[in-house]
């Protein structure tokens, strides 16, 4: 009984740290006391489920592994997914001949496009280098198995930012900002089945 209390508190912990995630950073019609009090639970449950520790402490490993091999910290929150489509990735393909291309992810399907939108908000909101950089390169794959004679690839990361709604009654559309850019040459191509 205390192992299935344990794990239902983790689930509505996760999940209200998510909700409370969405309300801090999403566009919402809650007032700014809301958001502000979103911030603060969201940032107060991340410090109780141990997601502050560092990397290497043993609590947060024990707990990281129960949780992620429990399916409990997924990309959802209380009933349906947080689609979040605040993320873009844009290839920039560039060929011996100097000439330059771009190109986004390529998506088959609208399931697919909902699992690529909240892929990328986990690689945005991923705060390890290394591990962001190797999930780009894994989805840069795709670009050099379509695209064999490109010399190197930059993989340019960055966020959509919404308008309020008096914002876009007035004009105003969504804008970009910059947040991370990869480069990937010949030498360091990801591996494609052909290769191995």
């Amino acid at each position: 009984m205390a192992w299935l209390a344990l794990h239902l508190l983790l689930v509505v912990s996760f999940s209200c740290r998510d909700i409370f995630r969405v309300v801090a950073e999403g566009p919402t019609i809650l007032p700014v006391s809301v958001k502000n009090f979103s911030h603060k639970s969201e940032t107060a449950l991340s410090t109780v489920l141990g997601q502050k520790l560092l990397a290497s402490n043993p609590v947060r490993e024990a707990l990281a592994t129960y949780v992620q091999g429990g399916g409990i910290e997924t990309g959802y929150g209380y009933f349906a997914p947080n689609v979040p489509g605040t993320y873009r990735l844009v290839f920039e393909l560039h060929y011996p001949d100097e000439r330059v291309e771009y190109e986004l992810p390529s998506i088959r399907s609208g399931a697919a496009g909902l699992r690529m939108a909240g892929l990328l908000d986990n690689i945005g909101r991923t705060s390890y280098d290394a591990l962001r950089e190797i999930l780009v390169k894994t989805l840069a794959q795709s670009v050099w198995r379509d695209h064999p004679d490109v010399k190197s690839v930059r993989a340019i990361l960055g966020s959509v930012g919404l308008p309020s709604i008096g914002e876009f009654e007035k004009g105003t559309r969504e804008s970009y900002e910059f947040l991370y850019a990869y480069d990937f040459s010949l030498k360091n191509k990801p591996a494609t089945p052909r290769d191995r």
